[in-house]
């Protein structure tokens, strides 16, 4: 499978797309206002604890409504993390390589324990504000860099369980234990596996300054304040994604095409080599055929093929999707094998819609009655396999007895919804049009002012193919009348590109005439 990523840059949005054999499979905007990222880390103020019921603090972290710090989020470390920031900000001390740990949190246990209101603590955003909810924070922190992710406090090393051979694994645990620093706790990514020691020592090395700046900042601002920021929505997709299968990387603004080969080339000349600058006129999305891949997938309805769709409903509560199989039906095939046919075909565009969307929370699909438990067993193990793909944390549950299929999907921010409808150019969004019955009036008044006013000998109407049709039937037509009353030929052109009541006013050149005001007849 081959990939490609597109990055084109608007004055305040930076868009990003996903092609997988030049289809499109994830979709991202990060605008330039944009705060309370997953990543960021904040100095906040623990404003309110609620330890019975929800057994959560919420945390003032500059946003407008406070973030939501359950005790699960916590971090086993939460007392030592909690010590050392305020021993920096009361004693300026900056290295926790001889800090001493703290006892950790139980498992079970209450906030109250560990917080206290109108403590400074430093949390990292786990989850963007969604609808009417503040984000979801983390006391455990984690600094992600390219082969690993760095967390203090945490003093162990832990491997992605996607490297599966048990000699690479050991590699690169005795290679990282050898070089941690200590207090530090590292993961290693799955694109760790077979780099070298020099290109591992370099991350590490990276992402240890990342936690020194943190932490010389502490003392710099007022609680709350963000003391660190992820990095942008390119160059952290490129750093989470980038591998042999990508092709090409595709930037249309000169300055971030320098931002992110200087990335790039900071790991890999290799793969600096497939960045491209593109610089034609046309717009990039369109060029690379996204735009109307945009077009066709965000509606509430989307057509898949052969009559097949699916129509996509959001709720607060949960995403519902319905399979049809519109006038879809094979002869020779009964029932059960069209029924089956169809929901797998719809089961691949589904797992692509999860990701290009990026639903979160509950999936509930409703697939094509199938009565064979082998054609629903056939039905989950496609899903399941589909959906390999998709990074985000997800559970698929088999086909129930209705039908039906729920997913859970990991949702760490809004879902991405674009409206691909367009404004009417007939009503102008008004929902309203002027009286058909009132063109004539209207283009007569306008001859009769290119005429009588304007001295325009020569001039043609584009008009649409029906009000064409009316004003040329019969054979004293509405034109031959205005011709013999302005003693001047009208020359009128069907254009089918024009909505019923749309006309326009050419010159002898061509050239469109407007009208900054509307003529009127005088009596």
């Amino acid at each position: 499978m081959s990939k490609e990523l597109v990055i084109t840059s608007f004055e305040k949005e930076v868009q990003v797309a996903l092609l997988e054999d030049k289809k499109l499979v994830e979709i991202h905007r990060e605008k330039s206002i944009d705060n309370f990222v997953v990543g960021d880390v904040y100095l906040g103020i623990v404003k309110k604890i609620n330890p019975s019921g929800m057994n959560a603090a919420f945390v003032n972290i500059g946003s407008d409504k406070d973030a939501f710090l359950h005790y699960l989020d916590l971090g086993s470390h939460a007392r030592s993390m909690n010590e050392f920031v305020n021993q920096v900000l009361t004693n300026n001390k900056k290295s926790i390589s001889n800090f001493p740990f703290q006892p950790e949190i139980p498992k079970v246990g209450k906030v109250g324990d560990v917080l206290t209101t109108g403590q400074k603590i430093l949390v990292q955003i786990a989850k963007e504000p969604i609808s009417t909810k503040g984000a979801t924070v983390t006391t455990e922190i984690s600094l992600a860099g390219r082969y690993l992710v760095l967390v203090p406090f945490l003093d162990k090393v832990s491997i992605s369980q996607k490297i599966k051979s048990s000699a690479e694994r050991r590699r690169l645990k005795n290679l990282v234990q050898a070089i941690k620093p200590k207090k530090f706790g590292i993961i290693i990514r799955t694109v760790a596996n077979g780099k070298k020691i020099e290109e591992i020592t370099s991350d590490l090395n990276q992402l240890v300054d990342r936690w020194k700046l943190i932490v010389d900042k502490l003392t710099l601002v007022e609680a709350p304040s963000k003391v660190a920021a992820e990095l942008d929505i390119s160059t952290s997709l490129i750093r989470d994604m980038l591998n042999d299968s990508f092709e090409a990387i595709y930037i249309d603004n000169p300055v971030l095409f320098q931002e992110v080969k200087q990335y790039v080339s900071s790991f890999s000349s290799e793969y600096a080599n497939i960045l491209k600058l593109y610089k034609n006129p046309k717009p990039l999305f369109e060029t690379m055929n996204i735009a109307k891949q945009i077009k066709g997938s965000f509606g509430k309805i989307v057509t898949i093929k052969n009559g097949i769709y699916l129509v996509i409903e959001h709720t607060e509560a949960m995403h519902v999707i319905d399979v049809n199989s519109g006038n879809r039906s094979k002869t020779g095939k009964d029932q059960e094998e069209n029924a089956t046919t169809v929901n797998l075909e719809a089961a691949a565009e589904i797992a692509r819609q999860l990701r290009l969307r990026d639903m979160g929370g509950i999936i509930t699909i409703d697939f094509i009655d199938m009565k064979k438990a082998s054609n629903r067993n056939l039905l989950y193990q496609t899903l399941v396999q589909l959906m390999k793909n998709d990074k985000a944390k997800h559970t698929i549950l088999p086909v129930n007895k209705f039908g039906l299929i729920q997913i859970t999907r990991q949702r760490v921010r809004q879902a991405t919804i674009i409206d691909t409808t367009e404004q009417c150019p007939t009503c102008h969004g008004t929902g309203k049009v002027k009286p058909s019955i009132l063109i004539e009036e209207e283009i007569q008044s306008m001859i009769e002012y290119l005429i009588e006013k304007q001295i325009e000998k020569k001039f043609s109407i584009s008009v649409h193919p029906m009000v064409y049709a009316y004003l040329t039937q019969k054979l004293i037509s509405k034109r031959m009348k205005w011709s013999l009353k302005y003693k001047q030929w009208i020359k009128l052109v069907p254009n089918q590109n024009h909505h019923l009541l749309e006309f326009k006013f050419y010159n002898k050149d061509m050239e469109q005439i407007v009208f900054w005001t509307k003529p009127n007849i005088e009596d």
